[in-house]
C-alpha cells in the first residue's frame, strides 16, 4: 500500500527525512480526501485548511533545513471537539456552546503543536461527551467507517473515523468510560487511554478525574509516537515527574510477561465471534513468549453489577446541566437530559458510597496487578448499533472499559480480528497505573506479529493491494 493518506505517522516522518514527500503534499491529500468522504461519514465539525497548509509550509522549510522541531513535524492531527485549539471554536457537540474561536491551545494541544503536528480539524463528539455513540444536536450522527448504517461509537467517534478514513494518521480523543477505546474497536484502529494525569487534561477533565486525553492512531507504534509528544512539556512549561521512554522495547518479544485474560466477567455475554478473535490474539501473545492465564476476575464481575460508573457519570452531568439556563437546557440532547435527571436523584450519601466503592475497586485491582503484569479482555462485548440513537441495552456504563477510568489505569484497544458481521473488533490490554509504556510495548509486539490490519471497505478501493489476511 502506498496511498499517501494511509501512510502511518512514522512512515510520513521517514519520508520527510528521506525527501520523498513534503508535508504540503500530504496536507493537500488529506484535505482532498476530506472533501470527498467526510460528507459520507460526518466525522469532522470544523476544518481549517488555510492554517493547516500554512503550518505545512513551515514544516516543509524545517525538513529542507534538516531541523524538524519535534517527532510529529508535518504529521496531520485532528482534535476531538471537547479540547481547545487556538483559532477554532470548541463547540462540545452542543448548540448551547459559543462559536467564538479559542485564543489559546489546551495544554495537550500545545504539546502537539510544539512537536510539529499539523492541527487541521476538530472531530465530532456526542454532546459534552455524554455517551458511547457520536450523535449530537449540533452535528448529527457520525457513521462507522466500515458500515455507514452503523454507529461510529463514541464519544470520540469522530476521531476514530477520521483515522480509519485516512484523514490524518493521528487524532486526540478523550476517554471518560471507554470513549477512546470503544470507537477505536468498532472502526479498526488503535485507541489508548493513558494513566490518569499523565496527559494534561485542562478544561476537558472532570472533577471526578474519570476523563483522560489520549491518542487514536492507525497503529500502536503511532500511538506510542503521539504519547511521546503528549508527555513532553513545551518550552516554559513546568516539567513533570520525569520523562517516560515510550519507544523502548519496540522490537522485543514478550518473554516473561505474566498476562491474565478475562474473556467475559461473570454474567456478561460476549458475542462468540468477538471472543474467538480475542482467543486467537491470546495465541499470538503466547507465541511471543508471554505466560497467559485465563482468570475470572471477581472484582470486575462485582463491578459489572454495581452501577458504580453510571452513578458518578450521571451526577457529573446533573451538575453541568444545573449551571445552564432553562433556555439552554431545552436545546440539549434528550439523552443528556435523561442522564442529568438520573443524577439529580442521587443523594450525597449514595454518591459518597460510590466514591468509597471506587477506592475499594482501585485497591483490589492494585492487588491483582501484584500477580500479573497485564490484563487482556475484549474491548466491547458486541458490535456497533445502527444510527441514529443508543439502544437501551447500551445505556449503562460499558463494563469492560469504564472500570479502568475508575481506577485510573492505562488501557489500549488494538484491532484483533473481523467478526462474523464483517466488522472489526478489538482486544483491550490493561496495565497497572504508571505502566503505560509496558501496555504500549505489548500492543506493538502483538501488532507486529499479527501483521497489517485491513482498511475498511469504504476506503479499500483506493488501495487495491491492501492485505486481506492477518493473524
Amino acid at each position: 500500500m502506498n496511498e499517501i493518506r494511509f501512510l502511518t505517522a512514522r512512515e510520513l516522518v521517514q519520508h520527510y527525512r528521506d525527501r520523498l514527500l513534503s508535508p504540503v503534499e500530504v496536507m493537500h491529500e488529506v484535505l482532498e480526501s476530506i472533501a470527498g468522504l467526510d460528507p459520507v461519514v460526518n466525522c469532522l465539525c470544523a476544518v481549517d485548511g488555510t492554517q493547516a497548509l500554512a503550518a505545512a509550509r513551515g514544516s516543509e522549510r524545517r525538513w529542507k533545513r534538516g531541523s524538524p522541531c519535534g517527532p510529529l513535524d508535518g504529521v496531520p492531527v485532528s482534535v476531538k471537539d471537547l479540547v481547545g485549539v487556538r483559532g477554532q471554536p470548541t463547540r462540545y457537540g452542543s448548540v448551547t456552546s459559543s462559536p467564538e474561536p479559542e485564543s489559546a491551545d489546551a495544554p495537550a494541544v500545545a504539546r502537539l503543536r510544539s512537536a510539529g503536528a499539523l492541527l487541521f480539524a476538530k472531530n465530532t463528539t456526542s454532546e459534552f461527551g455524554n455517551k458511547i455513540v457520536t450523535d449530537s444536536p449540533l452535528t448529527g450522527s457520525t457513521r462507522n467507517a466500515w458500515d455507514t448504517d452503523l454507529s461510529s461509537g463514541g464519544s470520540s467517534g469522530g476521531s476514530a473515523v477520521a483515522v480509519a478514513a485516512g484523514f490524518g494518521p493521528l487524532s486526540l480523543g478523550t476517554d471518560g468510560g471507554g470513549s477512546i477505546r470503544i470507537p477505536s474497536c468498532w472502526n479498526g484502529v488503535v485507541g489508548f487511554k493513558p494513566s490518569v494525569g499523565l496527559v494534561p487534561a485542562g478544561a476537558a477533565g472532570t472533577y471526578t478525574a474519570l476523563s483522560t486525553l489520549g491518542p487514536i492512531a492507525r497503529t500502536a507504534t503511532d500511538a506510542t509516537l503521539m504519547m511521546d509528544a503528549l508527555t513532553t512539556p513545551t518550552v516554559g512549561e513546568r516539567p513533570g515527574t520525569g520523562a517516560i521512554d515510550f519507544l523502548s522495547g519496540a522490537d522485543e518479544r514478550l518473554a516473561g510477561l505474566r498476562i491474565a485474560a478475562c474473556l467475559a466477567p461473570a454474567g456478561m455475554a460476549v458475542e462468540s465471534s468477538i471472543g474467538e478473535c480475542v482467543r486467537r490474539a491470546l495465541t499470538v501473545l503466547r507465541e511471543l513468549g508471554a505466560h497467559v492465564e485465563e482468570v475470572t476476575l471477581a472484582p470486575l464481575s462485582e463491578y459489572a453489577c454495581s452501577g458504580l460508573h453510571s452513578l458518578q457519570w450521571s451526577v457529573f452531568f446533573a451538575h453541568r446541566v444545573r449551571q445552564m439556563s432553562p433556555l439552554q437546557q431545552a436545546m440539549l440532547d434528550p439523552d443528556l437530559i435523561a442522564l442529568a435527571r438520573a443524577g439529580e436523584r442521587v443523594d450525597g450519601i449514595t454518591f459518597a458510597g460510590a466514591l468509597a466503592a471506587r477506592h475499594q475497586l482501585t485497591l483490589a485491582m492494585a492487588q491483582f496487578f501484584g500477580r500479573y503484569d497485564l490484563l487482556v479482555t475484549p474491548t466491547f462485548h458486541v458490535g456497533p448499533p445502527p444510527v441514529p440513537g443508543l439502544p437501551p441495552s447500551l445505556r449503562c456504563a460499558p463494563v469492560l472499559t469504564s472500570w479502568c477510568n475508575q481506577t485510573g489505569q492505562p488501557a489500549v484497544s488494538v484491532p484483533c480480528g473481523i467478526m462474523d458481521t464483517g466488522l472489526p473488533t478489538g482486544m483491550q490490554i490493561v496495565g497497572p497505573c504508571g505502566a503505560d509504556a509496558r501496555v504500549l510495548r505489548a500492543a506493538r509486539a502483538y501488532e507486529a506479529a499479527r501483521g497489517p490490519f485491513p482498511l475498511s471497505p469504504l476506503v479499500r478501493a483506493v488501495s487495491p493491494d491492501e492485505p486481506e489476511v492477518f493473524r
